[in-house]
């Protein structure tokens, strides 16, 4: 095709599926297997379900939906008829759903009843105008609407598009900085990242089996665990919690059952995974050659500990974000170089710029910007924004690193995260690295807060080991003769669960508002 692509839509890789093994299990729930032939049936009958409730190109439809076949049952099926999907974090609270609801002007809202509380009673703000309930209906009337009764119409609905670059997706960026902000993706970004992935890994159609255990409404695990494995002709194997250790026990039951190649996670996972007594069976029966980490940045001590523990297997690390559909640079298991996040995937490119965006040369330290089908169409309703963001063609990330003559990329911060004491340059992550190394740390945050005349000068927030008490004093006699006295953070502050959003990532915001507040 003249895309570059073997489909131009995510309903096309179904159609080329059931036509290479109708039988073959596309997504497994439990004991539950649903074959690319049932797959693609049950996504067509959600398509003429919404045709005949009157969505159209280009309506915007929600999803707020626990891991489960539905979610990804309903995302094909929006996106077959030419709406556009908008996964919203489950974990959000009712203002914050409303917001997003109304700021991506959702006509239609898919909900898992668990969610209710939320939920219910959102039609009454501007958007949407009706919420089908995929898991019962807690109050069934014209608005609110049972699933099974929803799909139980007659008639069949046609794909609308085979435009590639046409919009399929809005994906609501964590609000790590403030305000979230909707990233357009398009059928291309999306699938540029899962075939992209399948060739840097160098996968063949069956090896790309996944288990999806990271929340479905993330970018991350859209590209990565949903569209690549079904791209390449594999199993999504749904996990729908972890949020226990027998749920954790599973996971890692299901890596042995399903003998996954890859596995794709986030740095808290793979923590756990080397803090963890696992039974020697895993480590001799597991077929894992590719850990792969993403969402958040992976600490140097998470990964020697992690290489320590499992010796089969090699955990590398990914880089992306929300606007790039989640996947830009990656190690392979077999060209991994220690504390980058690796090469760029085939096709994209990333480079280095100043402030006034010249390019600079190799191992120079500035904005890591990208280029290449990954970058979105821009933030939806926010032109300004997304003209400050895309120039010239680059995308700028706002973090700062460099890419060595490799071509590997080494991210030291974010822009908004960097701390300026004096003139002099202070690194949050730097510092962070340092706290990691410490025994009694589970995890860690610097940040900058500002004094009377501008300086700022950096705070650390910990979270402590389970078990563990340590005081600041502790901290600051260990950090003494590993940095320069700039660098010494001013305070240290103890929290027991430090703020992260749904992949994991923490939130800078949150502890820079409560150390301001604290001076």
């Amino acid at each position: 095709m003249s895309s570059g692509y073997p489909v131009n839509n995510f309903y096309e890789i179904l159609l080329q599926n059931v036509s290479k093994d109708p039988s073959y299990p596309a997504l497994i729930d439990g004991e539950n297997k649903i074959t690319n032939l049932e797959f693609l049936r049950k996504v067509d009958t959600v398509a003429n379900a919404l045709a005949n409730l009157g969505i159209t190109r280009g309506d915007k439809v929600a999803l707020v939906i626990a891991n489960s076949p539905e979610f990804i049952v309903n995302l094909f099926a929006i996106t077959k008829i030419g709406a556009v999907a908008v996964p919203v974090n489950n974990f959000l609270k009712r203002d914050e759903l409303a917001y997003i609801l109304t700021d991506s002007q959702s006509k239609l809202l898919f909900a898992s009843a668990k969610y209710s509380k939320e939920v219910a009673g959102l039609t009454l703000v501007s958007y949407p105008e009706k919420i089908i309930w995929v898991d019962g209906a807690p109050l069934e009337n014209e608005i609110n609407l049972d699933y099974d009764k929803f799909i139980a119409v007659d008639g069949a609905s046609e794909l609308v598009t085979d435009n590639i670059n046409e919009l399929a997706v809005i994906i609501y960026t964590s609000g790590t900085t403030g305000k979230p902000k909707g990233a357009m993706l398009s059928f291309k970004n999306l699938l540029a990242v899962a075939y992209n992935g399948i060739k840097h890994f160098r996968m063949k159609d069956g090896q790309a089996k996944m288990i999806c255990y990271l929340p479905m409404f993330h970018a991350f695990t859209l590209a990565v665990t949903i569209l690549l494995p079904i791209a390449c002709r594999s199993s999504v194997v749904i996990v729908r919690s972890i949020a226990t250790k027998k749920d954790f026990a599973n996971l890692l039951k299901l890596l042995l059952v399903h003998r996954c190649r890859y596995f794709a996670g986030v740095p808290d996972i793979f923590s756990a995974m080397a803090r963890a007594k696992l039974p020697w069976y895993f480590h001799w029966f597991h077929n894992v050659k590719g850990w792969v980490s993403g969402a958040a940045p992976l600490s140097d001590d998470v990964i020697k500990r992690f290489s320590a523990s499992f010796k089969r297997g090699k955990l590398v690390q990914g880089y992306g974000l929300s606007e790039c559909a989640s996947g830009v640079a990656l190690n392979q298991p077999w060209a991994n170089k220690f504390g980058s996040v690796g090469r760029a995937l085939p096709t994209f490119v990333l480079e280095t710029f100043d402030e006034n965006m010249q390019q600079l040369p190799r191992g120079e330290i500035g904005e890591i910007c990208v280029q290449g089908d990954c970058v979105m169409l821009g933030y939806y309703n926010r032109p300004n924004d997304t003209a400050d963001t895309i120039v010239n063609g680059w995308f700028k990330t706002g973090d700062i690193g460099y890419i060595d003559s490799d071509g590997y990329v080494f991210i030291i911060d974010r822009i908004k995260d960097l701390i300026i004491n004096k003139g002099m340059n202070i690194y949050p992550r730097e510092i962070e690295e340092f706290f990691y190394t410490h025994e009694k740390v589970q995890a860690c945050a610097v940040v900058g807060v500002k004094d009377i005349e501008a300086n700022e000068t950096p705070v650390a927030y910990v979270e402590l080991k389970e078990g563990v008490t340590a005081t600041e004093k502790e901290f600051k006699d260990f950090l003494k003769p590993l940095l320069a006295p700039f660098k010494q953070p001013r305070k240290v502050y103890f929290m027991e669960k430090l703020p992260r959003n749904a992949t994991g990532k923490i939130l800078k915001r949150e502890l820079r508002e409560l150390a301001a507040n604290d001076k």
